[in-house]
């Protein structure tokens, strides 16, 4: 008889795994009312382990079974529904009865018989484009599901055009063009410094396929697409084969090593690419990026060390929590220079992460940005994590605005969605759902995004808790019928 416990670690209480698929029809709206000319979903993509792991300490935020979750909105109803995302992965456990897959990255470590099966959990993003709707997970190919019915399709390798072992899980998609940035590293297998690039036409046809080398193997998370450029981010979270082959943690941060922003033209082989050389930090999430021609802008979430405590350093000194914490910073990278180096300066004074700008603006000048807050000096924090959201102009001409969401509450990643098709930069709403700890359930959130700290446009009751980790996206009816490729708010 096999017995089903879950180790008992910090991911328990609020936080523990749900395991359960759910659907709710008309959850309950308790304050304000939604807009009516809402049609869309608000996805959340998370990891919710299935079976307790398959070897002790293993990495839960990372390391989870993708679970989709949809906040449906149409005429001012919001109904909420859950899945599985039922990856190679996931299928073979669900037929075993437990868990066969081993520690974070490391096929070294699994069960022999699942060698060879695909090891991704698609459990960080979900992507709406051509028609097409995926959950990503960086290690593997997109799984493409049904947005309305958040059923699993399979593997999508975009008619076998796509031949990377992996895709990022932050992809980029150009409002003037409706192409589709997107890239893997790691792309021949664990620990490679190969990386594949592409583009995918409105269509969603690869039309574009590069591949070259990084200077070292690292994890390379998010990138930065301008209208001429690709930004290419290897800072030192290493990768190396080796510690797979020891069963040692597959990251490991490396203080000793430089930054290196590989710069590609859009559409570029790798013999154009340039390499620029800066001081060693970490990389978290690509904020917004542009170029005017000989100058890149490029904002980032920045942080002296990995944010993961689970990730060591390589010199083994101790884990500073104070390391951890990211600012938004401003690369500007000249290319019209024969230097390779670049500049930076910080752009907010608080710790901050998980940064949303108003995507009908990537690729081009923008100033709102919708993001998490860590912490803000002078202002009272009970419970941990992410508490505050705020609303920032990059420019620095409007002020910052910060909503508390309360004592031992946690908010999830940001989206913003304009009023309508025409709307300006940042008018809108901002989405978010936030756990309320004490209560053990969560509650969505529709809020003003020119007035994030007044009341609530609506607040809307989940009669259970959500799990606060995972990135969230808005698409409304239209883009996910393929009708357009711009975000709207129907």
């Amino acid at each position: 008889m096999q017995q089903i416990r879950f180790p008992q670690n910090e991911f328990q209480s609020f936080e523990a795994p749900m395991r359960a698929e759910i659907d709710i029809r008309g959850l309950e709206v308790v304050q304000g009312e939604v807009p009516e000319h809402l049609d869309g979903g608000f996805y959340r993509l998370l990891g919710d382990r299935q079976w307790p792991s398959f070897t002790e300490n293993d990495i839960f935020l990372l390391n989870e079974d993708g679970m989709a979750s949809c906040l449906r909105i149409s005429n001012g109803r919001v109904d909420f529904r859950t899945r599985y995302v039922r990856t190679p992965r996931f299928v073979a456990e669900e037929q075993a009865g437990r868990a066969l897959f081993g520690a974070y990255r490391n096929p070294f470590t699994d069960d022999p018989s699942v060698q060879g099966v695909r090891r991704g959990t698609a459990n960080v993003t979900m992507l709406s484009h051509a028609g097409k709707f995926f959950a990503l997970k960086e290690d593997s190919p997109p799984v493409e599901m049904d947005p309305f019915t958040l059923e699993t399709i399979g593997e999508y390798t975009f008619g076998g055009d796509f031949t990377s072992e992996a895709c990022t899980a932050h992809p980029k998609i150009d409002p003037r063009t409706g192409e589709l940035v997107f890239f893997g590293y790691c792309a021949k297998g664990p620990a490679t410094k190969d990386i594949a690039y592409y583009e995918a036409d409105r269509t969603g046809k690869i039309i574009h396929e590069t591949w070259f080398e990084a200077p070292y193997t690292c994890m390379v998370h998010d990138i930065m697409v301008t209208q001429n450029y690709v930004v290419f981010p290897i800072t030192p979270l290493r990768h190396e084969y080796e510690w797979l082959e020891k069963r040692e943690p597959a990251f490991k941060y490396d203080t000793g090593e430089q930054v290196h922003l590989g710069v590609l033209p859009r559409k570029g082989t790798a013999d154009q690419i340039r390499w620029f050389v800066g001081p060693n930090q970490c990389h978290g999430h690509t904020v917004g990026a542009y170029d005017d021609g000989r100058y890149i802008y490029a904002d980032n979430t920045l942080s002296v060390r990995s944010f993961f405590p689970f990730f060591p350093n390589v010199d083994g000194s101790p884990f500073d929590p104070e390391d951890t914490k990211p600012y938004m910073k401003r690369w500007v990278i000249d290319m019209g220079s024969e230097g390779d180096t670049f500049t930076e300066r910080q752009l907010l004074q608080y710790p901050c992460e998980l940064p949303r700008i108003d995507t009908r603006f990537e690729t081009q000048p923008y100033s709102f940005c919708a993001l998490n807050l860590l912490d803000v000096p002078g202002q009272d924090r009970v419970g941990g994590g992410w508490q505050w959201i705020a609303t920032m102009d990059v420019t620095g001409k409007k002020p910052t605005r910060i909503r508390y969401a309360g004592h031992n509450c946690s908010i999830s990643e940001p989206q913003f969605v304009p009023a309508h098709d025409g709307a300006a930069e940042g008018e809108g709403y901002v989405l978010v759902v936030v756990g309320r700890h004490e209560e053990m359930r969560s509650e969505f959130l529709i809020l003003d995004a020119q007035n994030i700290d007044g009341p609530p446009i609506a607040t809307v009751a989940l009669p259970m808790r959500v799990r606060s980790t995972g990135h969230g996206f808005w698409y409304g009816k239209r883009q996910l019928m393929g009708e357009t490729h711009l975000l709207g708010a129907n």
